[in-house]
């Protein structure tokens, strides 16, 4: 048995192993193709994972958000690109993309006198850019609630095959 990690400030992919009680050498195991010494070098920011490692220890750890967060915080092209995710409750996502809807229901029109024309004129664009933040908080809900679904398929608390199509 593994000593238990007295470490401050644990990464993400330590906690996501830790939660599942599960020693390096343990996960390396499931893992199959990761060792102990390179799951360490990961947990204390000595090397970056590679994408194909954070699938796996997502998939491993059952934390799917581990693949949001390399993205995010650690994949050059994401960082550009991709926004960071947090995990919220369903009711709070449902809210927030209930609030939104709103809002863009309220802004439809005006968003459709902007953009009739296939331009964008000076005195559009500060109506244009409070109608595309509200779009990016329906983006970001709409993330937050696959997320939820990939942690909800993750921890069996739901049938993968009850959400096809």
């Amino acid at each position: 048995m593994g000593r238990k990690s007295t470490k401050e400030n644990k990464t993400i992919y330590q906690t996501s192993r830790e939660a599942l009680e599960l020693t390096r050498d343990a996960a390396a195991e499931k893992l199959g193709f990761i060792s102990a010494d390179r799951i360490e070098k990961i947990e204390y920011e000595k090397t970056l994972p590679h994408p194909e490692e954070v699938l796996a220890m997502a998939d491993c750890y059952k934390n799917p958000a581990l693949c949001n967060y390399f993205c995010s915080h650690e994949c050059p092209i994401g960082m550009e690109y991709v926004p960071e995710i947090k995990a919220k409750e369903l009711s709070q996502i449902t809210l927030e993309m209930l609030a939104t809807l709103n809002k863009l229901t309220k802004e439809k029109e005006r968003l459709i006198e902007i953009t009739v024309d296939g331009e964008l004129s000076e005195d559009e664009i500060p109506d244009f850019l409070a109608i595309k933040a509200e779009l990016e908080k329906m983006a970001m809900a709409i993330d937050s609630l696959n997320l939820w679904i990939d942690q909800t398929i993750a921890t069996g608390k739901i049938d993968k095959k009850l959400l096809k199509d």
